[in-house]
């Protein structure tokens, strides 16, 4: 069996043994202040890797709690250069982007220890907890190192070339590549120049860890850089590592077409996780209410979400357990009604 089959089997029998679909958790920084953390700082929650790692295991047992199949580290902003920027060594630098897997895996593992003590729990959560629980190390893009919200322009001017962005990624996806991590979710991709960097990289360095490539738009057509949605869905298609492909920190409004603009390209199964439909403002570097939308809002898009393809369903900035307990609950009904008739 070669390399693209294993990678296509690995997504397939993780769907099928979560009923067909998966959960996927949410707002990862919104939480950690819900809880006390201070993450004004260039690391924003990668600072909590260093000050507060039990915060961190806290809210990755919040999402498992709510019914995340997936849960994704907290190594979004986590990067050599930025810890170094902080005063670390490239010795502690890797080291906290080994920790931030481990302490999802240690969540992890007292979650399913939860779930054999309590069987009670077990069965009266439909099941959820049966489900296997995957942890994606999360590789932001270059704009989240800047701190500046490029990541919600794609504008990273003409000095930064392909082998800027190969340069910057490549030491810390190695390290991440061999942290024991199931699966690398390389997250909010502004364009095409980047979506471009990571497959090469895959590619060269040999690495064999699935992987999903998830970008973000803000006009339901294009990444916020400006390049088409199926171009850029396209080129994760071609690369063999990449065994989904998806939207993430985006208005959930704009959803709907773009996974059918994604379907049109790839047949890889569709990650979406949306923002909550506010805007980031990356002068203020504060998020502003424009079509915000409430939980029970969010959670109305599923279905429509599910019927025009998509497979993994979770949330992002914004988004809290409550959202990904909704849906959640919403595909396990659907799980029960209409899988079952299948």
């Amino acid at each position: 069996m070669g390399l693209e089959s294993i990678e296509r089997s690995f997504m397939s029998d993780f769907l099928a043994k979560c009923g067909g679909y998966a959960v996927v958790d949410g707002g990862f920084a919104t939480e950690l202040e819900r809880h006390g953390a201070d993450l004004i700082d260039p690391l924003w929650s990668a600072k909590c890797l260093i000050t507060a790692p039990h915060l961190v295991r806290r809210v990755h047992l919040d999402y498992l709690d709510a019914g995340a199949n997936v849960i994704i580290t907290a190594s979004y902003q986590a990067t050599i250069q930025g810890f170094e920027a902080k005063g670390l060594s490239a010795q502690e630098a890797e080291a906290l982007l080994g920790r931030s897997v481990e302490i999802a895996s240690e969540a992890r593992e007292i979650y399913y220890s939860r779930c054999t003590k309590d069987s009670r729990d077990f069965i009266e959560n439909g099941g959820i907890s049966r489900c296997p629980i995957l942890v994606a190390a999360s590789v932001g893009s270059y704009g989240a190192y800047l701190a500046d919200g490029s990541e919600y322009s794609g504008n990273y001017g003409e000095t930064v070339t392909l082998e800027t962005l190969k340069d910057f990624h490549r030491r810390r996806l190695q390290i991440l590549a061999r942290s024991g991590a199931d699966l690398i979710a390389f997250e909010t991709i502004p364009n095409k120049i980047e979506a471009k960097a990571y497959a090469e990289l895959l590619d060269e360095e040999g690495i064999h860890v699935p992987a999903w490539f998830s970008f973000n738009s803000k006009d339901g057509i294009n990444v916020v850089g400006g390049d088409s949605i199926s171009e850029c869905a396209s080129i994760a298609d071609s690369c063999e590592q990449v065994v989904a492909v998806g939207v993430n920190c985006t208005p959930p409004r704009y959803i709907h077409a773009l996974i059918l603009s994604i379907k049109k390209v790839t047949s890889k199964p569709v990650v979406v996780y949306p923002n909550s439909g506010e805007t980031y403002d990356g002068e203020s570097k504060q998020w502003v209410k424009s079509v915000g939308v409430a939980e029970e809002d969010f959670v109305s898009y599923i279905s429509k979400w599910r019927e025009a393809g998509a497979s993994l369903f979770g949330g992002c900035c914004r988004t809290t357990p409550n959202t990904i307990r909704a849906i959640s609950r919403i595909l396990t009904h659907k799980s029960n009604t209409t899988f079952g008739q299948d």
